[in-house]
C-alpha cells in the first residue's frame, strides 16, 4: 500500500475578481442586510398570531397544512 492521503487534490486558484464584480458583490451584501433588518423590524411590529401556522406564511406559498393535511387553493 501507498502512504498518500485520500484528501481530495487542492482546488485550482480564482482569477481575481474584477471591479465590476466587486461592486456587485458589495452591492449585493449591502442589499441582503438591509433585508435582514427590514425583516427584523416587521417581525417587531407584527402581532402576536395566536393558534396560527408555523413556519412561513402559508398563503404567500400557495398551500395550507392543518393536523397534517395539506391542502392547495
Amino acid at each position: 500500500m501507498s502512504d498518500k492521503s485520500s484528501s481530495p487534490p487542492d482546488p485550482a486558484p480564482r482569477k481575481p475578481l474584477t471591479p465590476a464584480a466587486q461592486r456587485a458583490l458589495a452591492e449585493a451584501d449591502e442589499r441582503r442586510k438591509a433585508a435582514e433588518a427590514a425583516a427584523a423590524q416587521n417581525a417587531a411590529e407584527r402581532p402576536k398570531e395566536y393558534q396560527g401556522p408555523k413556519g412561513p406564511e402559508p398563503t404567500r406559498y400557495g398551500d395550507w397544512e392543518t393536523k397534517g393535511i395539506a391542502s392547495d387553493f
